[in-house]
């Protein structure tokens, strides 16, 4: 389908729909806190019937939320010591005999049964559906790192990541997407990493991106598109096809892990329509974890959880944060857009609507490391996490555009496109009002209580009934407990086993962390949406603090 992802130059009629619909969350989200507020005034009888129904699915669905959490750290756990290069040369074996062969590695171990049990039948797939992936010899990968302002102690390290994995280096190209706004130092330091880096890759490039570009907005995506588009010359001039090469798109403080480019290779072999589809890992926020504040830490915790409970999903699974994809289609869908802010999400809306629908993220259960953004002690540090949140709730931006494009689309299944867009709208709203609602409307109800509701049974047995729902929520409070003590780094945690159970008593202030650094964002960004008063890119404070690991 051919569809313009922007919202600018739209025509007349266009324009109007746009806008209508980039006010639709915002309204929403609003009606949904506003109605409450006056119904728990003007009949909080009802209005506390309606909370205590809301908690009760709230609680249902924090454990249905748990499991899948639970499913995924075990996926995490299996995959934790697979070779993914063995695992390769698996799928070499199997192309070798016209995918006639079957799996004869071994392991020890439930997990590692389990895991192998993943495999064969990955190959199985593979063998039915006909499409064959080609040797892995023939797979280059391009990683894109983009960068304005961060020093070299922030980048160097994803790269030197690289350099130790598993996967041969002389098939990675790696360019370093430069901003012409960024210092002198930040260049001269940049430049001094490709020179020092450049022989140990098939090459490593610092692009230096021009500003103001034409119909380009200063957003990461402009930045990447462009790099991207020199990297296109670079693969063409040298006779390598698009279709063996995968690209990823790092944030300039990732780590990956030393079997991140074999495990995305393997991914990559295996998946029968593997150039209709995005790969995205688990993000992790480990770099600076020990040095930022307690609440900087269980925000951040937080999202790796959200992001482990989507992969469980893969049918709604969208891009977030460093992802893969194959380049030719980055390249057939005409790259990131380069006039929105939320572009990581935004490219995996643009291919499913440029392919009709047919385009879906892999999750990867592995980890990439990435910095919790802080700054100069801790109000800078709420204050720009603050900033971040606001950031990734700008994603709201897609819906107007995915919306539009679903409302024109005829090849693209109904039900396909009413999962897809209820799935935004829950999405956004749930993040803007469900922490509201929990924490300060729920209690509306009492405090406005008319004078008959006071006087009946039903006033007093409520509280009742709501502690104990809440009571039950406490369970699954304990499991995100016990997780997030797992995820922890384990080299900090053997030399400060105090700092670990520390973190523990950290998670009872959560509801507090997630309205204030997470609710009001969400519901800052659907306002400014609502009234049209668009962002601009705001770049996190990456660094600050980070201990270095060698």
């Amino acid at each position: 389908m051919q569809f313009t992802y922007s919202r600018n130059n739209l025509t007349g009629s266009q324009q109007v729909l746009g806008r209508l619909l980039e006010m639709l969350p915002g309204v929403m989200s609003w009606s949904l806190l506003a109605g409450m507020f006056i119904l728990s005034f003007k009949a909080s009888f009802l209005a506390a019937l309606i909370m205590i129904a809301f908690i009760l699915y709230w609680v249902l669905r924090l454990f249905y939320m748990n499991i899948f959490l639970i499913i995924s750290y075990v996926r995490l756990a299996m995959e934790d010591r697979t070779d993914w290069m063995v695992r390769i040369a698996d799928v070499d074996r199997l192309l070798a005999v016209g995918g006639l062969a079957s799996s004869s590695l071994t392991g020890t171990g439930w997990l590692a049964q389990c895991s192998l049990w993943i495999h064969r039948a990955q190959l199985e797939t593979l063998k039915k559906s006909g499409n064959l992936p080609p040797i892995s010899q023939d797979i280059y990968h391009l990683v894109i790192i983009p960068v304005i302002r961060e020093a070299r102690a922030v980048v160097e390290p994803g790269i030197r990541c690289m350099v130790q994995g598993d996967f041969p280096t002389k098939r990675v190209l790696v360019l370093i997407a430069l901003e012409e706004a960024a210092s002198e130092n930040v260049k001269r330091d940049i430049l001094a990493l490709e020179a020092e880096y450049k022989q140990y890759f098939l090459d490593v490039r610092v692009i230096i991106h021009p500003g103001n570009l034409p119909g380009e907005a200063r957003v990461k995506g402009a930045n990447c598109t462009y790099a991207a588009r020199k990297a296109a010359e670079f693969f063409s001039h040298r006779g390598i096809s698009f279709r063996h090469i995968i690209v990823s798109c790092f944030d300039a403080d990732t780590s990956s892990t030393s079997s991140y480019l074999s495990c995305l290779t393997y991914h990559y072999m295996v998946t029968p329509d593997r150039n209709r589809a995005s790969y995205q890992p688990i993000p992790v926020y480990h770099n600076n974890i020990w040095e930022a504040p307690s609440f900087a830490r269980v925000m951040e915790i937080g999202t790796s959880f959200f992001q482990m409970i989507e992969s469980t999903n893969p049918r709604k699974l969208v891009t977030f944060s460093s992802h893969s994809m194959s380049f030719e289609a980055l390249v057939e869908v005409g790259y990131w857009p380069v006039d929105m802010i939320s572009d990581d999400s935004a490219i995996f809306w643009k291919a499913l609507i440029h392919y009709d629908g047919i385009y879906r993220v892999v999750p990867m259960y592995t980890t990439v490391s990435m910095d919790i953004a802080t700054g100069q002690g801790w109000w800078q540090t709420m204050n720009n996490i603050y900033k971040q949140k606001r950031r990734w709730a700008w994603g709201v931006e897609n819906f107007a555009l995915v919306a539009r494009a679903f409302l024109q689309s005829s090849r693209i299944p109904l039900t396909q496109r009413l999962v897809y867009i209820s799935k935004l709208l829950d999405t956004f709203i749930t993040w803007a009002t469900w922490s509201f609602l929990l924490s300060v409307i729920s209690w509306l109800p009492a405090i406005f209580a008319s004078r008959e509701f006071t006087s009946s049974t039903a006033y007093y047995a409520l509280p009742r009934i709501k502690g104990t729902i809440f009571g039950l929520a406490s369970v699954g409070l304990l499991v995100c407990m016990v997780l997030s003590y797992s995820l922890l780094p384990r080299e900090e945690g053997r030399s400060n086993l105090a700092k670990r159970f520390l973190h523990i008593f950290e998670w009872l202030f959560m509801p507090v962390f997630i309205l204030v650094l997470s609710a009001f964002p969400a519901l800052d960004a659907q306002t400014r949406l609502m009234l049209g008063r668009y962002m601009k890119f705001h770049v996190s404070d990456k660094g600050a603090g980070r201990k270095d690991k060698d």
